[in-house]
């Protein structure tokens, strides 16, 4: 249910609920094996990298929020086109890029990935 709010959403507020969940769902996929000392070690070290990513997201909301005064992806889409500095884009670029490395276990963030297998 949360992948599909995630791939739905119309808004990055939307975005980052199923960011989350998905983000929630894959510690409780670790931890499964909740008796295993292992398992809840590789679940809690996935969670604290992941908010790496989660804070990379956020912030990019936030200048996102600041620059446009909207969350909503159409009228940010429409305000960059119309008024953005490309200092702006890239900062917001580079965000929500340090957020997606976060959550796909790319570039130093992937330590954790290993660990989770070991379920």
């Amino acid at each position: 249910f949360l992948m599909v709010v995630l791939v739905s959403s119309d808004n990055y507020v939307q975005l980052f609920i199923g960011w989350e969940g998905v983000g929630l769902c894959s510690y409780l996929l670790i931890n499964f094996w909740l008796t295993r000392i292992e398992a809840n070690k590789a679940a809690i070290k996935a969670m604290l990298v992941n908010r790496v990513g989660d804070m990379g997201l956020i912030l990019a909301m936030f200048v996102i929020l600041d620059r446009f005064g909207s969350l909503e992806f159409s009228s940010v889409f429409n305000m960059v086109v119309v008024s953005a500095p490309s200092s702006d884009i890239t900062l917001i670029c580079l965000l929500l890029f340090v957020g997606a490395v976060g959550k796909s276990a790319q570039l130093g963030l992937h330590t954790w990935l290993p660990d989770a297998m070991e379920g």
